[in-house]
């Protein structure tokens, strides 16, 4: 098992932050890795990716979520299996730190491999800094879920 764990802060509101964060099918913009995500109901995606050219398709079941603080998730069905949680820390009233945790199992040769050298962590980085710049970009959220979620 391959732990991940990134921070970064983003020059937003904590609530911005985090209502960008539940708008799954827009990951797209800012997920290198993401090709698509279909959400059928309030706990439950299914995600199409694309990692070092290999195309993988799961499931994923949003396990606890709380406005403006964290979203966990676990895979329930597919090609990878991982589970992980992102909270979200007022910094100011302008400003917010977003922490993200991965825990995933690597399939095949190339993606322990690839976990061997940090290929993973380095990806998770990337798609922070490309929040970033998403969300401090716009100013503001594409849309909003403001549900609850018990663990």
């Amino acid at each position: 098992m391959v732990q991940i764990i990134e921070t970064i802060d983003v020059d937003v509101p904590v609530r911005t932050a985090y209502d960008q964060w539940t708008q799954f099918e827009s990951f797209p913009a800012f997920l290198d890795e993401v090709e698509s995500i279909t959400q059928s109901d309030d706990t439950h995606t299914h995600w199409k990716v694309k990692v070092g050219g290999a195309e993988r398709e799961f499931d994923a079941t949003i396990t606890e979520q709380h406005p403006d603080e964290r979203v966990a998730w676990t895979s329930s069905d597919g090609d990878t299996k991982h589970a992980g949680v992102v909270t979200f820390h007022k910094l100011t009233d302008t400003s917010t730190r977003v922490t993200v945790q991965i825990d995933w199992e690597p399939e095949g040769f190339l993606e322990r491999a690839g976990a061997l050298v940090g290929a993973g962590t380095h990806a998770v980085k990337k798609d922070l800094k490309n929040f970033k710049e998403f969300i401090e970009g716009r100013g503001s959220e594409t849309g909003a879920w403001r549900g609850d979620v018990k663990a």
